[in-house]
């Protein structure tokens, strides 16, 4: 799902690109997308983009007289950039923007249908698709703390809650705890106020340094490889990997369609997390550290 740092980016593209255009056309190709009746989507037709917003991870663009599209792209929506309107859209479209400029495409893949599209007028009805998470740019680090002191969760649930806190996801949070050295499962009532400090600028950190690095990368043109995974990251995605630190193998947690990510060295004290699926099937079994794993892969190779 983009998070932050590509949410950001795509709204500097939308920016440059759309920004005091007239929406010419629009087509609604997924029966899916569409969550709304009024205003219609016709209602943009002809109406300049005023005002771009990031709502959590959703992308707002205002046009004029107060009308908003609110679009949430989920874990498989992406928009593209075209010169030109396409005479016959492939089966990933979901909707198209017409502008003299060029055109946007949200495209969605997989079958599972879950990107959204809002058509909403005024200030109050954009605010009700703002989850409310606490904008980290503007946070400071005894707001922050208190945000995920708030409830009683793992680090992991804190950072991803969009009440909480606004636009991160899965992808960044691993990779925020792994700079803070920190275990995805400890209890947000258990950090003490030097373990928040440290997660507080590894925030920071590492939503500004990949937005900078993705800002890098796209080079002025749209953004076209938003993705999850990345060969720089430090543990998201690198299930078996070397932690770049100290080059103990990245371990994994799952669960429903996400995993969490971490280094046992660097976050755990070596201490493996039970994976449930894995933990129920070996129950004493289950090796306690990353030393005994790997002598448990040891001990397993044919010789």
């Amino acid at each position: 799902m983009p998070e932050l740092p590509d949410i950001s980016l795509y709204i500097e593209a939308l920016r440059e690109r759309i920004d005091g255009r007239r929406l010419e056309r629009a087509r609604v190709v997924s029966p899916f997308l569409l969550r709304s009746v009024e205003p219609p989507v016709d209602e943009a037709l002809g109406r300049r983009v005023v005002d771009f917003r990031r709502l959590g991870k959703r992308i707002a663009i205002g046009f004029e007289n107060d009308l908003w599209f609110v679009i949430h792209l989920m874990i498989a929506g992406r928009f593209q950039w075209r010169p030109t309107w396409p005479d016959k859209p492939n089966r990933l479209v979901a909707l198209l923007l017409g502008f003299d400029s060029g055109v946007l495409l949200l495209t969605e893949a997989g079958t599972k249908k879950r990107a959204s599209l809002y058509v909403v007028r005024g200030e109050q009805r954009l605010a009700d698709h703002n989850p409310g998470g606490l904008e980290l740019a503007d946070t400071t680090p005894r707001e922050f703390l208190a945000a995920l002191r708030s409830g009683n969760h793992t680090l992991k649930r804190a950072l991803t809650d969009p009440r909480l806190l606004s636009g991160i996801g899965n992808a960044y949070s691993d990779e925020i705890l792994h700079r803070a050295r920190l275990s995805p499962v400890t209890l947000t009532s258990r950090l003490s106020d030097e373990e928040g400090a440290r997660l507080y600028r590894a925030t920071l950190e590492v939503l500004a340094e990949w937005t900078e690095r993705l800002r890098r990368e796209s080079a002025g043109e749209f953004p076209s490889k938003v993705t999850a995974f990345r060969a720089e990251m430090a543990v998201h995605g690198r299930y078996r990997l070397p932690c770049p630190v100290c080059g103990t193998r990245v371990q994994r947690i799952r669960y429903a369609d996400n995993e969490t990510n971490y280094c046992p060295r660097c976050q755990t004290g070596g201490k493996l997390l039970a994976d449930r699926s894995l933990s129920r099937l070996l129950k004493s079994d289950w090796p306690k550290s990353s030393d005994e794993l790997e002598q448990l892969r040891s001990e397993a190779r044919p010789r």
